[in-house]
């Protein structure tokens, strides 16, 4: 009898170069989901511009992916360190990924911060609204930037990190999961107002295993991921194989959409510790 709470072990070959000659920027990108996105993507060809606000630790990222995931191209990493919440940062990572790259048909905008927890009404406001305006204001800065240097003359794909937190209460990260659900809904704004030559999708993950989700399951990753159908958590793997797909033609009628990558959390009709 298989063993449904164990690993799920090695994935299935990406597609061969289905995005060869694009050029990519993912934002928040040293580590966890970002790295595991942009590893996916220059698995599939792509080109891919990586920032994050550390760079000591955004070029040992870099020089990985050049090593493991792009075969030791050089020529299709470029690290641009910086800060989403700066205008100038933003500037900076796309005008650098169309001057080395030539284009920039694909967003994926992962960066994001929870630097509140637990009862709104004890929340310090300051970092509420460093929260928005990271996750979704710094989203639809980049989201800006990338129209006007490429994708609104020569069209694109756009993805953002939402969260099912966004989608649904939990109690623990109310002002993460409000700016999550805000980033949602901005999606479906873009997706109306860019299309069709720019699609506009959102991929809402349940808690994966990273450093940044640590704190949801430290009191036990077996506790936490009882509760989920599929008897584990999720890793960043699991997030990038979606992204990949929807940035790819494979998915060339869907924008507007947020798709849920939670092993069947959101099916059960609660949350836990997500």
């Amino acid at each position: 009898m298989t063993d449904v709470t164990a690993d799920p072990g090695p994935r299935p070959a990406s597609p061969s170069a289905d995005l060869a000659g694009r050029a990519a920027l993912v934002t928040g990108a040293s580590r966890g989901i970002g790295f595991a996105i942009a590893a996916e993507l220059l698995g599939r060809g792509a080109s891919v511009t990586i920032t994050a606000r550390k760079p000591d630790e955004l070029a040992v990222a870099a020089d990985k992916l050049a090593s493991d995931a792009a075969g030791g191209d050089t020529s299709r990493v470029l690290a641009v360190p910086g800060n989403a919440g700066s205008d100038d940062a933003r500037e900076e990572a796309v005008t650098k990924t169309v001057e080395r790259f030539g284009s920039l048909g694909i967003l994926v905008n992962n960066t994001g911060i929870n630097p509140t927890y637990g009862f709104l009404m004890d929340a310090d406001l300051g970092a509420v609204r460093k929260t928005f305006d990271t996750n979704v204001v710094a989203a639809l800065g980049f989201v800006q930037l990338a129209y006007r240097a490429w994708m609104g003359e020569h069209g694109g794909a756009v993805v953002n990190l939402a969260s099912v937190a966004g989608i649904r209460s939990t109690g623990v990260i109310p002002a993460y999961g409000a700016s999550k659900a805000a980033l949602i809904r901005l999606t479906e704004e873009l997706a109306w107002q860019l299309g069709p030559k720019i699609r506009v999708n959102a991929v809402a993950p349940a808690v994966v295993k990273t450093k940044f989700a640590t704190a949801l399951y430290a009191e036990g990753e077996d506790k936490v991921s009882a509760a989920y159908p599929m008897k584990r958590l999720g890793t960043p793997e699991d997030v990038a194989a979606l992204v990949g797909f929807l940035v790819s033609d494979a998915a060339s009628w869907i924008t507007g959409e947020t798709v849920r990558v939670d092993g069947g959390i959101l099916s059960t009709g609660s949350l836990g510790s997500a």
